[in-house]
């Protein structure tokens, strides 16, 4: 130290104060470093604070958007069905100065009720006969009212109609691969060989309104134990209300040829 002050004294007022400058400089910069330092470990603590907090936000909110969504549409297709089936007879008591909201409502489902009681009775089903034929002699008309009867015999209580009878899976189209579709009549074919029964199994492709139809031997049919409005659930999800377990009703499956099922 006392070196330093010796070396200090001898030394003229200019290089004095140039030292002194340059003690004075290096000291700031330390500092600046320091705060450099500081700065930049702050940021990448905010940064990763920001990444972390973003992560946790986008999965909560797509965890409330999932939750909510079929909430909403439930609720949101339920409130316009309700409005829809109101105002078939809502404008008659609008008329008549009545004006209570669910009065139509419940109008139009006791009159659905009472059509429904009327058309299966014999005077019923011979009044729905004389429109339907009156309706098919129609050019344009015809096409639309068979492909909506369809559509609606295919969830029908009457399984006597020509509907979705069973819910069946099939091995298509390849070894270990099956297909989901069914069951909408049965048929025989008459061959050289005897007689065999077939199967005519409709697989969707298309939600329900497109597909292909496959017929199957009865004993290469595999019926799980799903009701054709549950089959039509999974059909309509894509899967997604598909059990995790199935079990078959019909166990008497006979091993195929595995020639049939590969494709040319």
């Amino acid at each position: 130290m006392m070196k330093m002050l010796i070396n200090f004294l001898s030394i003229d007022s200019t290089q004095a104060i140039t030292v002194i400058f340059f003690y004075i400089f290096g000291i700031f910069g330390s500092f600046r470093v320091a705060y450099q330092i500081l700065y930049f470990r702050c940021l990448v603590v905010a940064l990763t604070f920001y990444r972390v907090f973003r992560s946790w936000a986008s999965k909560k909110f797509m965890t409330g958007c999932v939750i909510l969504f079929p909430i909403a549409i439930t609720f949101y297709i339920t409130w316009w069905f309700i409005h829809f089936v109101d105002g078939f007879f809502s404008p008659i008591y609008a008329q008549l100065g009545i004006d209570i909201f669910g009065l139509g409502f419940a109008t139009s489902v006791t009159f659905i009720f009472l059509v429904g009681v009327f058309m299966s009775s014999w005077l019923g089903a011979s009044v729905l006969a004389l429109g339907e034929w009156f309706i098919k002699r129609m050019p344009f008309v015809r096409h639309i009212y068979n492909a909506s009867k369809q559509i609606s015999s295919a969830i029908s209580p009457d399984q006597n109609t020509k509907a979705f009878k069973e819910v069946a899976i099939i091995r298509h189209p390849r070894i270990g691969e099956y297909a989901f579709g069914f069951i909408t009549s049965t048929v025989t074919l008459q061959s050289y060989s005897g007689e065999e029964e077939l199967c005519c199994v409709y697989v969707p492709t298309n939600h329900l309104y497109i597909g292909d139809v496959f017929l199957v031997n009865s004993q290469d049919v595999i019926r799980p134990n799903l009701s054709v409005r549950e089959g039509i659930e999974i059909v309509v999800s894509g899967g997604m209300s598909m059990p995790q377990i199935l079990s078959i009703l019909d166990s008497d499956i006979r091993p195929i040829d595995s020639r049939r099922l590969t494709r040319s």
